[in-house]
């Protein structure tokens, strides 16, 4: 019998699994899919000889997180790699905004679209040096994080209080148009304010865009090189050569509770796993307390509660293999890791209002990502492996491009979304449909199969906006790993601090467990996570 059961071998999961093994924790995880990785997963299924992420491809906030750095995964095989730029705009007219590790050249870019505005960027990104220590602190510690917020809240003074206070929770749209005069730091923020569910006019998409855009301006938008599981890969090996085990093809169908606590899991083939001290769950929230753990274990107001669960968009993606380069019409875009497609902040708004209102975006902004231009280790020289995804409404009332997309996602509505996708990828890359040579198209039930808490192709385990995040994340009152059944932990982006792989969820539930078991006065246990915990700071 092991010590802990943690449901579901994605990134979280895996991190909860090697801390908890670093305690001298026996652990097992069970995953449904037939091979480990969520959705940092890749495969060679478009073309065999291009690799194609099959999820995530771009880390910022892993190469940020300090968990992910205390677990020293490039002493098991993991290798970064960058693209030239971290991150391209362009727009129709042949101009391109460019977010660039090296601060002068996103600030020069910048200055093409309004004198000035590169040292506006300059200004944002001082206010990043003076709060990203406590930022950090804070997204990474578990909810809610006193210290880290005190500490943050010192910083925040000193950066200048309440008006950065008020900038970061300032949708996006305003945000951009107090800091610059031209629209190219617009787009940088507003397009990656998209990376979530954050509209251009939704309350906090400034900080959350300001947040990333200066991940990238710092980190860059990394990538692990010879595919995203690579990144699984090293999570795995680094935890069987600390004993544990990772079990694939094990769909968890229930949480055991007996005696009001978690003491195991009973898989679909019906197969009782037990558990001698923990449970943790690194699966969607309405998984957990919709079907895993009976109604009759949890509070009413909890199940209450979820009813008013929100997830994120849904998430449509095409992968490609490209018989060459992207023909892009803006020259500095051909140097980009990832490619915001969307004509202007006027159309980034045109589009997120086509969603709320449940319908197919006519001009769908994409995210583009050139992986062979990342990690020339993807397809053969001269060859691009390339992939775009895009938001679509959950519930679709109509098509905004009167094509006759239903939401049924039967071959025809996929072929017509993927042709869309085409076409506006073609806006800014005249000729791009003729270099492609094969395509993969996954639509949200297609995504949902491949890793189930992808719900209807969501991505980032609920929505990002406000009032689903921290005391509410992911219910209001809770925010912590720690659930109604003692024994059983939350370790999924569906906790705080949410979406991304950084790890965060799935280390907050492992600490939650050891201090359950390892109270103050053991002081061999609380050497291990004062370790741990320094260990991640400094790197």
């Amino acid at each position: 019998m092991p010590d802990a059961v943690v449901i579901g071998a994605g990134p979280n999961g895996l991190v909860a699994a090697n801390l908890l093994a670093d305690a001298g924790w026996s652990v097992e995880v069970l995953e449904e899919q037939p091979e480990p990785g969520g959705a940092v997963r890749h495969d060679r299924g478009v073309d065999p000889g291009f690799v194609n992420d099959l999820f995530s491809s771009f880390y910022p906030l892993a190469a940020a997180s300090p968990v992910l750095a205390g677990l020293r995964l490039d002493d098991h095989g993991l290798r970064w790699s960058h693209a030239p730029s971290v991150l391209a705009h362009p727009l129709t007219d042949g101009s391109c905004a460019v977010l660039d590790r090296d601060i002068g050249t996103t600030a020069a870019s910048l200055d093409t679209f309004a004198p000035g505005d590169g040292a506006a960027w300059e200004r944002l990104h001082e206010v990043w040096r003076s709060l990203r220590p406590g930022v950090l602190d804070a997204l990474f510690t578990p909810f809610p994080p006193v210290r880290a917020a005190a500490r943050l809240a010192l910083r925040l003074r000193a950066a200048g209080g309440l008006r950065v206070a008020r900038s970061l929770v300032l949708p996006v749209r305003r945000m951009g148009e107090e800091e610059f005069r031209g629209e190219g730091g617009r787009l940088l923020l507003a397009g990656n304010a998209l990376h979530a569910d954050l509209a251009p006019e939704s309350a906090g998409s400034g900080g959350f865009g300001w947040l990333m855009a200066m991940l990238g301006q710092t980190y860059g938008f990394p990538v692990p090189a010879g595919g995203s599981g690579a990144l699984t890969s090293a999570l795995v090996r680094r935890l069987e050569t600390r004993g544990g085990r990772v079990r694939c093809g094990q769909r968890v169908d229930q949480v055991v509770v007996r005696g009001g606590r978690a003491v195991g899991v009973r898989t679909a083939s019906g197969d009782a796993v037990r558990a001698r001290r923990a449970v943790l769950a690194d699966v969607s929230v309405p998984a957990l307390y919709g079907g895993l753990v009976d109604p009759e274990h949890l509070p009413a107001q909890l199940l209450d509660d979820l009813r008013r669960f929100q997830w994120d968009f849904a998430t449509f993606k095409v992968d490609w293999a490209l018989d060459g380069p992207v023909p892009w019409q803006a020259e500095q875009a051909s140097r980009a890791g990832t490619v915001h497609l969307a004509d202007g902040l006027d159309e980034l708004t045109r589009f997120a209002a086509q969603i709320a209102m449940r319908r197919v975006p006519d001009r769908p902004f994409l995210l583009f990502g050139q992986m062979t231009t990342s990690d020339a280790s993807r397809s053969p020289q001269g060859t691009e492996s390339a992939w775009a995804y895009t938001h679509i409404p959950h519930d679709i009332r109509a098509d905004a491009a009167d094509e006759g997309i239903t939401g049924s996602w039967d071959a025809k509505d996929q072929e017509l979304m993927a042709d869309r996708v085409e076409r506006q990828v073609e806006r800014f890359a005249p000729g791009f449909r003729g270099l492609i040579r094969s395509r993969r198209i996954l639509a949200p039930p297609t995504l949902e199969a491949l890793d189930g808490n992808l719900v209807g192709g969501a991505i980032n385990g609920g929505t990002t906006a406000m009032h689903q995040q921290l005391f509410f994340r992911p219910l209001p009152g809770t925010g912590r790993p720690e659930t109604p059944v003692p024994g059983l932990y939350l370790a999924s982006s569906g906790a705080h601090p949410g979406g991304g792989v950084h790890g965060a969820p799935g280390a907050n539930a492992a600490r939650a467990a050891l201090r359950r078991h390892f109270p103050p006065g053991l002081a061999g246990a609380q050497r291990v996570l004062a370790r741990r915990d320094r260990t991640g700071t400094k790197r």
